[in-house]
């Protein structure tokens, strides 16, 4: 189970519900992807990064603008760390050095390639399971 939040469906978010269900995941989302939910993006990620530390999901991805639903998710809920990730490298890093549970990806990420890519690089390693684990969040801003 994947829990997935977005601030828009703008850019990637929509096709990250897509990917991943074409992946075989079952998903729960949260913010712009739930009728329910739109008007509370703050409370979307946090959601999202709930369903983590609760054991709902065993990730959560969030699709935000910049690093803020990043810094949310990771920093109000014990259990969780983040990175936001904008290439598959740097999904890479955060698996590898941050030990990570849940991916911010950039809203501004529209290549649907690079997306499978950073994907694939996510799923990778297994979610962190490290009692208290908390963030190191990479922003990174710089788009290609």
């Amino acid at each position: 189970m994947i829990s997935v939040a977005a601030d828009s469906l703008d850019g990637v978010a929509g096709n990250m519900v897509t990917g991943l269900r074409a992946r075989g995941h079952e998903v729960t989302t949260h913010g712009a992807l739930n009728e329910a939910e739109t008007g509370d993006w703050a409370w979307a990620s946090e959601a999202a990064a709930r369903d983590v530390a609760e054991g709902r999901a065993e990730q959560a991805i969030v699709c935000c603008w910049t690093g803020t639903g990043a810094s949310i998710a990771a920093n109000k809920v014990p259990g969780v760390r983040a990175a936001l990730c904008t290439d598959a490298f740097t999904a890479q890093g955060a698996r590898t050095w941050n030990d990570a549970n849940v991916l911010a990806l950039s809203l501004r990420l529209t290549s649907e390639p690079l997306l499978e890519e950073i994907l694939d690089a996510w799923f990778a390693a297994a979610p962190s399971t490290a009692e208290n684990d908390r963030a190191n969040i990479s922003h990174v801003d710089a788009i290609r």
